[in-house]
């Protein structure tokens, strides 16, 4: 592993560390390990599943993330003296001191995960991880690890849907901190986003820390801070070729005649705060002038006082970027700023202003931004909609037991749609000749996988656990053991290999599955033997029960 790959994995996990410590979670399961350890059951070898019941935002697939963290959560998963000292004020007072002891000794020695890859996609009632160990340890995990995987998957897909919406040439940036749920929520937004598919974000800190790509412009503030050409310091420029330093003000002036001339606009109508505001940005970062241009009109003054400064830094040899928009008809908008900029280039002659780019942001939507396409816009900046996952706030992840001591586990509850499959399990994913995700197989871990060519029954979920006959042509494991004996297994994934593994494995699934309206519905299935165990299940628990005589 690379030195600065390194730093940034112990940048993570120090990270996890203090903002995920074992105690962050309910209290029903410290009640419950207390039950469990004064039964004598607290060792008992017992499985978990974690996955989510429905697609979100009413589609066709999931992006799985959070995995890093859960990883590095049960690596440092130790109770200090100061947990200890605050849960024996919390507990009843008549819990026996020993326990706590006993919680001082916890720790993931005796923790295994399997795990499908972050950045995956993945689908309803499919176990994302299963996770098996000491009864009382792997019960104390549930809610840190639902916490740490809920949100991340949740805005990982949702950042996938954006970039569905976009379409491939979009660039977009997640600007969403300020609008996030708290530091760590702007912070998960920023990471997983990128994951599911934005190219930049804003967050300096998810930089730092994950190694994401971060952008930005300037804030309407910084133009309405100017008032007067006065304020503009230092006035002159060195050319980017060297030589003796150019008053910059008057150049620009005098380009700003020749705009205002060309577009037909009255100069009476430019704000002197606004050209201000534009010449000391570009004195500030001659290569990387891209200002907001509508803080008072776009036409009247922030696209013509943008076209006077970006001239004189072409005519001193420096390369302007473009403009943002941040109101109004963002579409309409960007076509006239690309016409204007076309403009200039073909009378004042500066190949330039050809490849000058439009970045948009005002409140963008998944739905607003498919309706951008035929806007003039290159780059889009998403903020609310994306992090706040405005159109479902919850994945709504949950984590069972499906076995304990050896034995299958299984939920019956009132609502069918809530019950859950015994045992523990391995999950394959069945290929179409195209290489299309086609069918995700649940099967009992003592199974052996499905064989290429060889066709097998299975019964889907959600249909009546009808039978389906299928004949795989390619098989893929999904689930892989990830941690065992307290270590992990498998290298840590980095943001950057999360990332391409979820554009890849968003490019294979088949389109009907990627519509981000009414998409069709993958199957899951399970095995003839797993089915075969939960209907013995049911019938023991539904038949007649004479443990009272």
């Amino acid at each position: 592993m690379a030195a600065s790959e390194n730093q940034a994995y112990l940048a993570m996990e120090e990270s996890v560390r203090s903002r995920v410590p074992p105690i962050l979670t309910d209290l029903y399961q410290f009640t419950m390990a207390y039950a469990y350890w004064r039964a004598g059951r607290h060792n008992e070898h017992a499985v978990f599943e974690l996955f989510f019941r429905d697609n979100p935002f009413r589609g066709g697939f999931s992006l799985f993330a959070g995995l890093t963290d859960c990883l590095l959560f049960l690596r440092n998963f130790r109770f200090s003296e100061k947990d200890i000292e605050y849960l024996r004020t919390v507990l009843p007072p008549a819990t026996d001191p020993a326990f706590f002891s006993f919680l001082t000794s916890l720790d993931c020695s005796a923790v295994s995960i399997s795990s499908i890859p972050e950045g995956t996609t993945v689908f309803a009632r499919v176990p994302l991880l299963e996770v098996s160990g000491p009864l009382a340890v792997v019960q104390l995990l549930e809610t840190s690890l639902l916490c740490l995987v809920n949100y991340a998957s949740l805005v990982c897909s949702n950042a996938a849907r954006f970039r569905l919406a976009a379409g491939s040439k979009l660039k977009l940036i997640e600007m969403g901190l300020r609008r996030a749920q708290g530091p760590d929520g702007g912070l998960s937004a920023s990471r997983y986003s990128h994951i599911g598919g934005f190219d930049t974000t804003s967050n300096v800190m998810a930089g730092l820390l994950f190694g994401v790509p971060v952008s930005g412009t300037m804030a309407h503030s910084y133009v309405t801070s100017f008032s007067s050409l006065k304020e503009v310091s230092p006035q002159v420029m060195m050319p980017s070729g060297g030589g003796e330093r150019v008053d910059f003000v008057t150049l620009t002036k005098g380009w700003l005649r020749r705009v205002c001339q060309l577009l037909d606009v009255k100069s009476e109508h430019i704000h002197e705060g606004e050209l201000a505001a534009f010449l000391s940005f570009g004195l500030a970062y001659p290569l990387n002038f891209l200002p907001v241009i509508d803080t008072y009109s776009v036409k009247s003054s922030g696209l013509p006082c943008f076209c006077a400064v970006a001239l004189a830094l072409s005519e001193l040899g420096y390369q302007p970027v473009g403009v943002r928009l941040d109101s109004g008809d963002l579409c309409g908008l960007s076509v006239e700023v690309r016409a204007v900029f076309l403009e200039c280039s073909n009378h004042f002659r500066v190949e330039e202003f050809q490849s000058l780019i439009i970045v948009g942001s005002n409140g963008v939507s998944e739905q607003s931004l498919g309706d951008l396409q035929k806007s003039e816009i290159d780059v889009m900046g998403v903020g609310t909609h994306l992090v706040t996952c405005t159109h479902q706030p919850s994945l709504g992840c949950v984590y069972k037991l499906v076995e304990a001591s050896g034995l299958p586990k299984m939920k019956f509850t009132e609502e069918p749609e809530k019950t859950t499959l015994p045992g523990s399990k391995n999950v394959y994913r069945l290929l179409d000749t195209e290489g299309h995700p086609c069918l995700d197989l649940l099967c009992l871990s003592e199974e052996p996988p499905p064989v290429v060519g060889v066709p097998l029954q299975c019964h889907l979920l959600r249909h009546g656990n009808d039978p389906h006959r299928v004949t795989p042509t390619q098989v893929v494991k999904l689930r892989h053991t990830v941690f065992s004996n307290g270590q992990l297994t498998l290298p840590l994934s980095s943001v950057a290999e999360s990332r391409a593994r979820a554009q890849t494995s968003i490019h294979a699934l088949h389109p009907r599955y990627k519509c981000l309206q009414q998409p069709d519905t993958y199957i899951v299935a399970m095995s003839e033997k797993l089915f075969a165990l939960f209907c013995d299940v049911k019938a023991k628990n539904t038949s007649a029960n004479n443990f009272l005589l």
